[in-house]
């Protein structure tokens, strides 16, 4: 069976100026072309949209519309979630042990969060993950984070910082260009 691509938040709310600022302006446009090929090959897929519940969250009201690179089209599963886990409070697992799944392709907002959390709790849960990094992004947030002794790192530093501790133990991690190369 092929892999399940899953795509993980990448909704309008991350447009918002709150968030700081990011690195890796391309990542819907490559999660797009994911998402187009996975189509053309009739593959498995799923979208995940977190709907928060927090007063006033970017991810709230029109925030949680899907950016139109990736929009599910009709028939497509979509689950939502509240937490940074694609796998707690949906069917996520349930759905994939139902396809067969063993092997998942990831990617979507953020890396640092519900990306990185989602790739841990699939490898915990036994699944093998490729992660596509090059379609995933990271933001700086808020420089004042109360750690007075810790510097403030950049959107790109965070983002690598994300990858290097997951590629090896919890994912393999991949560009979008090796990816489709190997896929086609």
């Amino acid at each position: 069976m092929a892999a399940t691509l899953i795509l993980i938040d990448i909704q309008s709310g991350f447009d918002a100026p709150g968030w700081g600022a990011r690195n890796n302006p391309d990542a819907e446009t490559r999660a797009g072309a994911l998402l187009a090929h996975w189509r053309t090959a009739g593959a498995p897929l799923v979208h995940i949209a977190h709907r928060s519940v927090e007063p006033g969250s970017p991810l709230s009201g029109d925030g949680v519309a899907f950016k139109p690179e990736v929009a599910p089209l009709p028939g497509e599963v979509v689950f939502e979630k509240r937490v940074n886990s694609a796998f707690i409070g949906t069917p996520l697992d349930g759905h994939l042990r139902g396809l067969g799944a063993r092997d998942l392709v990831i990617c979507g907002l953020t890396t640092p969060h519900c990306v990185s959390t989602t790739c841990r709790m699939a490898a915990n849960l036994g699944f093998s993950v490729q992660l596509v990094h090059d379609a995933c992004a990271a933001f700086s947030g808020n420089a004042d984070t109360g750690w007075s002794d810790l510097p403030p790192l950049s959107a790109e530093e965070i983002h690598v910082s994300a990858i290097s501790h997951l590629h090896g133990e919890f994912v393999d991690a991949v560009s979008t260009e090796r990816l489709l190369e190997h896929a086609s």
